[in-house]
């Protein structure tokens, strides 16, 4: 992953909109790392596994219900 500093990234706009669209851009400011810039064709694949995932654990804590797979919260507490 490239990574360019802030003012990098304000100088050369249109080389980090070149460069995003083939893989992300880490962009940083006073030396941490701050956002990173990525093509929307990688933000909407990324958005689509978080929803496949969220109704994959969805449908999972649907089953454990069903089966009486539950555990109340005091025990889960608890456990952590």
């Amino acid at each position: 992953m490239i990574t360019l500093t802030a003012n990098d990234a304000k100088r050369n706009f249109g080389e980090l909109l070149l460069n995003a669209q083939r893989e992300p851009v880490k962009i940083s400011k006073n030396s941490k790392d701050t956002v990173v810039v990525m093509s929307i064709r990688d933000y909407e694949e990324l958005e689509a596994m978080k929803a496949e995932y969220l109704k994959h654990c969805f449908e999972s804590a649907k089953q454990d219900l069903a089966k009486g797979h539950v555990l109340d919260g005091q025990s889960f507490l608890n456990a952590l």
